[in-house]
């Protein structure tokens, strides 16, 4: 095997950008990581804020009593 390299020789690390799929550096030097620009970045939040993704979850029926509700 050869020497472990070094970080200012290493070849840079390379992944799938999230939003448009093209190749992103994964490095300290990418302020936009896992993205590839800040373009990407803004889409994916943008995505969030809309309500386009979301966490999936049990939903309680409509005539279910508010859990956060304060109790009187």
């Amino acid at each position: 095997m050869g020497e472990p390299r070094s970080p200012a020789t290493a070849k840079p690390r390379l992944v799938r950008c999230p939003a448009c799929g093209g190749d992103s550096v994964y490095a300290p030097d990418n302020p936009f990581r896992p993205f590839c620009s800040q373009r990407c970045k803004n889409l994916d939040l943008g995505a969030w804020a809309s309500e386009s993704f979301r966490v999936a979850g049990d939903n309680p029926p409509d005539d279910a009593p508010d859990p956060d509700a304060p109790l009187q």
